[in-house]
């Protein structure tokens, strides 16, 4: 009896020509073709030059929110605009409804924009004049991530902080990346960009605040520094941490004690742990 050739099946197929490629490969012939070709990447549009496009809900509900924006254009998709739960006729400012691929032709392929992107004009420049009686300042030392700034932002409207203060130079501006991380934190806290790092630690210590810097190496832990009723802590950049002349400048270095093996957090993690038990001392 003669036995009947097998059916190849595509799977039979697929590894058949898996091994052919292989084989080609071994000898010097064409490589695997690769299953699945990398993604194409958009960058999107820039921003008008006066504008700063927010997106996501959270964070352009937030934006809606906030008395001291100023409004321009709304683009959204119907079902994110339900989400709002924004009255078409009551808008603070036009809105147009578009298609998701409108907005990531806008936003880039990179950007979560949930299906709305809102332009506004840029918040007016906070001061270290407006930050009232506040007992809890954070200050960044030359932070330039902006993913890092957002979720330092957060933490700090969290734990109570009245404001984080950074260098207007090597540290991001206002932007849809910096308020997403956020998460709606931006609209809730002064953001402000100072020039001289050393003299605005030197007003907030005529203010009142005892100025603490985190530093890996400083001499005593982060709770004995913590002294006083008004906290002012500073933390470095994400490779370089405190610059020498910030160093010199504030009125201790202390350390977060970390018993693990890895010795050394990302400074937005840095900056919770520190927020979380400035605010316990402040509240003690």
């Amino acid at each position: 009896m003669t036995d009947h050739p097998k059916s190849h099946t595509p799977k039979d197929s697929h590894y058949a020509r898996l091994r052919r490629a292989h084989r080609d490969q071994a000898a010097g012939g064409p490589a695997a073709p690769s299953a699945r070709p990398p993604k194409p990447q958009h960058a999107g549009r820039p921003a008008p030059a006066d504008r700063v496009r927010l997106y996501g809900i959270h964070t352009v509900q937030a934006a809606l929110a906030n008395p001291r924006r100023r409004f321009m254009q709304i683009y959204v998709t119907r079902n994110a605009l339900n989400r709002l739960e924004l009255d078409e006729n009551a808008a603070p400012c036009p809105i147009e409804i578009v298609e998701p691929r409108f907005l990531d032709q806008e936003l880039g392929s990179d950007a979560v924009h949930q299906g709305v992107l809102l332009e506004t004009a840029p918040l007016n420049p906070a001061r270290l004049g407006d930050l009232g009686e506040t007992d809890l300042v954070l200050v960044l030392d030359q932070v330039t991530d902006p993913h890092n700034v957002g979720a330092i932002l957060r933490s700090a409207v969290a734990f109570g902080a009245g404001a984080v203060v950074t260098t207007s130079r090597h540290s991001p501006q206002e932007s849809g990346v910096l308020a997403k991380s956020a998460s709606g934190a931006l609209e809730l806290i002064a953001y402000v960009q100072v020039t001289n790092l050393a003299d605005a630690l030197g007003e907030l210590k005529d203010r009142g605040y005892r100025t603490i810097g985190l530093d890996s190496a400083g001499a005593d832990e982060l709770e004995p520094a913590l002294d006083g009723g008004k906290l002012a802590l500073v933390l470095g950049s994400e490779g370089k941490g405190l610059r020498q002349k910030t160093r010199e400048t504030v009125d201790v270095l202390a350390r977060l004690e970390v018993p693990g093996a890895i010795r050394s957090l990302n400074v937005s993690n840095a900056a919770a742990v520190s927020l979380y038990a400035a605010r316990r001392h402040l509240k003690g």
